[in-house]
């Protein structure tokens, strides 16, 4: 895994001790002599992670980690404070200034590299996010960097796992002051919990006396529904392999005994924080996919979505030996409805013909928006006698009752015209299909509109 790294301190000793260790490993390595450099070259995303110092002359580490997390262009890089500052203030100074991890000097190589390749990891899977987020964000939809920077981090669901009394008795308490905590002794217990509780974040402690408190992070990275939920470690003091090997079996953060009451809620709230934004970006990601395949006005699968997974249905049919059929409607007269009552009232139509056809149709039904004022319906495991009554069913619903328009000043009369057709031998194209449907469709408005017709066997 490359990535580049900035790093950033205004003693050039320690700038090429810090690019000569990550080099070795293969990061790209950038540098910056002070605050102002670093927010330049993060403002042209020119690095995948920040290493700073924090004591700089004009502008110390704490402020610029301020000024990168408060912006939305840069919020999302990840930065570690490298310092000789070793207090738990200090450590707690930089958490709340926004930084992801605050490593004290001398730093261990090991714990250096691991720590680093963690956060770009995690940086690069963001940034395939944010990537597939943007179709959506084209869109309209609102970027969460904004409501990110303005998250406290506070309000979360936390499970504490953690079979020593002495231990939770102490956490919990403190972590309740600003989320809501639930605390599970019980290892064996723990991934049920974990999965069924929807968390913002898992505080496992890796001394547990009859579990591996590893195993059970491991577990959770592999288990579905517990796979994007952040995982706290507590370990015992100095125990950095087993720490090292959290960190690359997915642990996103550690701390260790004894613990620090300030340094823990820091530590939850930038993990819960991360936790709030990467969702964020997921719901984005998913918004896009079901705009790229759903018709904005009514609410129905679009055409785009119909011809990607007719071929499918098809198939599925032909090898089960099952029946299918298809039926394309059409609105009558939809033209004069546009020119007479204007395309306000047209759109109305249609979205109430949307919910009227969800009304008439099963749920392994198929309908679409083909285009403009005609529709498609798939019907799987559905024979012609069958799609013959569900057509007949759905064409007096839409008959029997007037559509309301200008938002309920007035009632008007809309009719349809349906074709049917179904598969008719195995592996038969469904384009084929369509087509038996569109001509029996064209019969249908031939000889009158407001009729089904079949096609011809």
């Amino acid at each position: 895994m490359s990535a580049r790294v900035l790093v950033v301190d205004d003693i050039p000793a320690n700038v090429k001790l810090l690019e000569a260790r990550l080099s070795a490993e293969y990061f790209d390595v950038v540098t910056a002599c002070n605050g102002a450099q670093a927010l330049e070259a993060a403002s042209r995303a020119e690095c995948d992670i920040i290493l700073l110092d924090v004591m700089m002359p004009d502008m110390d580490g704490f402020e610029v980690c301020r000024r990168l997390k408060s912006n939305p262009a840069t919020h999302f890089i990840p930065v570690v404070m490298v310092t000789a500052l070793d207090s738990p203030a200090d450590r707690v100074r930089g958490l709340e200034a926004g930084a992801d991890d605050f490593l004290t000097k001398p730093v261990s190589d090991v714990v250096l590299i691991a720590r680093v390749r963690s956060l770009t990891r995690l940086k690069m899977m963001t940034d395939e996010l944010r990537m597939r987020a943007l179709t959506s964000m084209e869109m309209g939809v609102q970027a969460p960097e904004r409501a990110a920077v303005a998250d406290t981090g506070a309000g979360g669901r936390i499970l504490l796992v953690d079979d020593r009394p002495s231990s939770y008795e102490r956490l919990a308490p403190v972590l309740a002051t600003e989320h809501a905590v639930d605390v599970e002794p019980n290892p064996a217990e723990a991934l049920f919990h974990a999965a069924e509780g929807n968390y913002d974040l898992l505080i496992i402690s890796l001394g547990l006396e009859n579990f591996d408190g590893l195993r059970l992070c491991g577990q959770a990275r592999s288990l579905e529904r517990t796979r994007q939920v952040p995982i706290l470690a507590i370990a015992e003091t100095d125990n950095n392999a087993r720490l090292l090997r959290g960190l690359e079996i997915g642990v996103n953060d550690y701390l260790s005994r004894p613990v620090d009451k300030n340094e823990l809620l820091a530590r939850a709230r930038t993990q819960i924080r991360r936790r709030r934004y990467t969702d964020h970006l997921r719901d984005n990601v998913q918004h896009s996919i079901e705009a790229a395949i759903t018709d904005a006005l009514t609410g129905l699968h679009n055409r785009r979505y119909m011809e990607t997974h007719l071929g499918t249905l098809g198939e599925q049919a032909s090898s089960r030996g099952k029946s299918l059929a298809l039926m394309m409607l059409d609105i009558d007269f939809f033209k004069a409805v546009n020119d007479t009552y204007g395309h306000e009232a047209g759109d109305e139509v249609l979205r109430e013909f949307a919910v009227r056809i969800r009304k008439s149709i099963r749920g392994i039904d198929l309908a679409c928006r083909y285009g403009g004022e005609e529709f498609v319906i798939v019907m799987p495991e559905t024979d012609m006698q069958v799609a013959g009554m569900v057509a007949e069913r759905l064409r007096r619903a839409i008959a029997a009752e007037p559509f309301v328009i200008d938002k309920g000043a007035r009632q008007i009369q809309v009719t349809i015209s349906v074709g049917l057709a179904a598969l008719e031998r195995r592996g038969e194209p469904m384009t084929d299909i369509l087509k038996r449907a569109d001509l029996a469709l064209y019969r249908a408005k031939h000889d009158g509109r407001n009729r089904v017709v079949a096609a011809a066997a």
